[in-house]
């Protein structure tokens, strides 16, 4: 086994040039291989972060409805007035919020108090009331003012805050001279306006009061729903508590949409970008065997001479088709370690560039090395089949 090492070694290193370019198609197919599954793994950390930062971490609890005899949905249960507080105490809750769309009927909403024909024909932004909590909810930022607080939730004061596009249709666009809109003919205080909002964005088109405002002025009797900022993987538990927190005696009438642990969305967009690197990376794999396998098959035609020699002076079939055998394997290994390593730091660089967070297994490090002697050793069987089965006189006469 040592003289067959030798041997092979002595092969190899006979011809350094030749041993390069054989050595990097194989560096070229493993670290296209990594690089491919690498940057695959990597982007689908980005897409599920993406997924996660929103998507599997927004719930919406609502009361149930029941359709009456009419066909008309009614409301089994009504969220009570301190939902927020009442989810804040669960586990996994970040922030919540209790939203309530507002009907203002025959009201008017302007920005002046005079009737104007001309506004009565625009389209009217929407109203909706809600609890303090909803940009914390929303992940919603302002681009001026403040967001009212608790206290005005509970005095009931005239405040508003408006969407962008509300404040836009309203001509209100700072709030630091305190202007004022008009609900039908009561004066309302512009105290912020929404930039943005990651969910419910039709709130960017309304006029948001507080809950108490639109109790005391409006009538408001329920709340239509209550949006819930909650940690990853948190969906289920708030699926099984949020009921019992809101609605002791009735649980089943409170309705919970939250994400479940598994994304189908988010897994199935990853496994697609998995299956094209994979599909690349085979290619490349395949381009790098048939590199191996026509390079070694050169090598037999090349060294016929001394093969017939070997045979002559007593080698075996068995013995010539392992010397070249092992010859391949160690030009795939030596392919696969330094294709691995090229591939891993490619992974690195793109990520660091991107400002990505690299995602590499450790495994497919290792393996793609491995891999490399695998197809060393499978692009190596013809050709040390065809070597071993050359005959000693045709062989030291140069023929195959």
């Amino acid at each position: 086994m040592r003289d067959l090492v030798r041997e092979a070694g002595h092969g190899i290193g006979a011809r350094p040039g030749k041993l390069a370019l054989t050595i990097l198609g194989t560096v070229l197919g493993i670290a296209a291989l990594v690089v491919t599954i690498g940057m695959a793994q990597t982007g689908g950390g980005q897409i599920a972060r993406q997924f996660d930062a929103v998507a599997a971490t927004q719930a919406v609890i609502q009361p149930g409805t029941t359709e009456g005899a009419d066909g008309s949905s009614r409301s089994r249960a009504a969220l009570p007035w301190d939902t927020p507080e009442r989810l804040g105490r669960l586990n996994g809750v970040e922030a919540a919020a209790l939203l309530a769309d507002l009907d203002p009927g025959d009201r008017r909403i302007t920005s002046v108090p005079l009737i104007d024909p001309a506004a009565a024909a625009q389209v009217q932004p929407a109203l909706v009331a809600s609890s303090p909590e909803l940009l914390e909810a929303l992940r919603g930022t302002l681009t001026t003012g403040r967001m009212f607080d608790s206290g005005h939730d509970a005095r009931a004061d005239r405040v508003v805050v408006l969407g962008a596009g509300a404040a836009q249709r309203l001509g209100v666009n700072r709030v630091d001279s305190q202007p004022s809109i008009f609900i039908g003919e009561e004066a309302y205080t512009v105290i912020g306006i929404v930039g943005d909002v990651a969910r419910r964005r039709d709130v960017l088109d309304a006029v948001v009061l507080p809950l108490g405002t639109a109790r005391a002025d409006l009538g408001l009797t329920s709340a239509t729903e209550a949006q819930v900022k909650i940690a990853v993987g948190a969906g289920p538990l708030l699926v099984e508590q949020a009921p019992l927190a809101l609605s002791p005696n009735t649980p089943e009438n409170i309705t919970v949409q939250a994400p479940a642990l598994g994304n189908r969305l988010r897994e199935s967009v990853q496994g697609d970008i998995n299956a094209v690197f994979l599909a690349l990376g085979a290619v490349a794999l395949l381009v790098g065997g048939l590199g191996i396998a026509n390079v070694t098959l050169l090598g037999v035609i090349e060294r016929v001479g001394e093969i017939g020699l070997r045979r002559a002076l007593g080698a075996t079939r068995r013995q010539i088709a392992a010397q070249f055998v092992v010859e391949s394997v160690t030009i795939g290994l030596l392919g696969g370690l330094l294709g691995a390593a090229v591939g891993s730091f490619a992974v690195v660089a793109i990520s660091v560039v991107q400002e990505w967070t690299p995602i590499l297994d450790l495994r497919l490090v290792g393996g793609s090395a491995l891999l490399g002697g695998v197809i060393g050793l499978v692009a190596g069987a013809y050709p040390a089949l065809k070597a071993a089965s050359l005959e000693p006189v045709t062989a030291l006469r140069g023929g195959l």
